[in-house]
């Protein structure tokens, strides 16, 4: 595996490499020991995956308050997404910026997601399904999230198909918000 570290300090790009023969390719996408140097020694307490039909559907922008904060490392294992993470860390310097990048079956890309960040995609193609590593088990009352178009982050989406009734209640941003802390 490749670790590139973001432009958001924390969190990284991973290529992962794959070793192929005339059968297919196989790869390795989890190692405690390369994980460690990026500074993860928690454990992977849950595995996720996801399935969304149509493209231009945005699920997003999902965060878990203390704490209950999780780390996520992310994988699109069919279709395509544009993927999206975003700075909520409380005095980090790049407070409120985010990160996006495409996530492919083709390209085999994994995102690395560190506490107090906000996670979510857009499908850009039919049926797009994620692998979601967990460090924290979900907690109903902890999560939390930031609406897809809110104006103080200028994300740029494709045309929007679909979004959940409970996406388009997340709260926009104000000054008042000064991020999450990690106590």
């Amino acid at each position: 595996m490749k670790f590139q570290e973001t432009s958001l300090p924390g969190s990284f790009v991973i290529d992962i490499d794959c070793k192929e023969d005339e059968r297919g390719w196989f790869a390795r996408t989890y190692c405690k020991d390369e994980f460690k140097e990026i500074g993860f020694d928690k454990e992977w307490v849950q595995l996720n995956h996801s399935y969304t039909k149509k493209k231009g559907t945005i699920r997003g922008m999902h965060f878990q308050k203390f704490p209950f904060m999780e780390i996520k490392l992310v994988r699109c294992i069919a279709g395509k997404v544009m993927d999206v993470i975003i700075d909520l860390r409380e005095g980090s310097s790049t407070f409120l910026q985010f990160y996006q990048l495409e996530l492919t079956a083709q390209n085999k890309k994994m995102i690395y997601i560190p506490y107090g960040f906000a996670h979510g995609f857009q499908c850009l193609t039919d049926d797009c399904e994620l692998l979601y590593h967990h460090s924290e088990y979900y907690k109903p009352g902890y999560e939390d999230g930031i609406r897809y178009n809110d104006p103080f982050l200028t994300i740029k989406w494709e045309d929007v198909t679909d979004i959940s009734e409970r996406d388009l209640k997340h709260t926009l941003l104000d000054n008042n918000f000064k991020g999450l802390k990690n106590k």
